[in-house]
């Protein structure tokens, strides 16, 4: 089911695992080493299933991909001619915007950007999850991320001590 786009740019479709189909060009797809490797094997003419990637994450990596295939330029010479600076500012604030999305979103987001292998995409969404719990207690994680505590009291006592450094603020 590959496709061709008005302005000749091969298209491939994603399907997502509720069933929900994404179309989305060969250039932007390739941000994804997954689908990249899927397209040079001519695996998407009948569409990428995605089992592992719901139809409201799925629209927002598509956003994400399109944004980044659509703002950097395609040769060297399209690099020189445009304003970089003027580019990066505007991917930056896009990226902002793009990850200020609720902790299941964004939990979401960092599967999907590693079950695809977009490693730009996992790169942003992690930064931004490191950056929301980077002043916070291991307890305070723990309840943001629903993370039961396993350890027992004199085990948590002892990684603690093998571990000061990490606690130390």
């Amino acid at each position: 089911m590959a496709a061709t786009a008005d302005n000749g740019e091969k298209m491939i479709l994603l399907i997502s695992s509720d069933g929900e189909r994404f179309e989305l060009s060969e250039a932007a797809a390739s941000q994804s080493k997954t689908l990249s490797h899927m397209i040079e094997d001519d695996c998407t003419d009948n569409g990428v299933p995605l089992p592992n990637v719901t139809a409201v994450v799925l629209a927002k990596v598509v956003e994400y991909f399109k944004k980044h295939a659509a703002v950097t330029p395609k040769t060297a010479t399209e690099a020189v001619a445009a304003d970089k600076a003027k580019r990066e500012k505007e991917l930056k604030s896009f990226d902002a915007e793009f990850v200020d999305v609720d902790r299941t979103m964004l939990l979401e987001l960092i599967l999907a950007a590693n079950f695809l292998n977009a490693q730009d995409l996992l790169d942003l969404t992690c930064q931004h999850a490191a950056d929301l719990i980077k002043d916070m207690s291991v307890e305070e994680v723990r309840e943001v991320f629903n993370i039961t505590n396993d350890f027992t009291p004199e085990e948590e006592a002892e990684v603690r001590k093998e571990n000061a450094w990490a606690f130390d603020n």
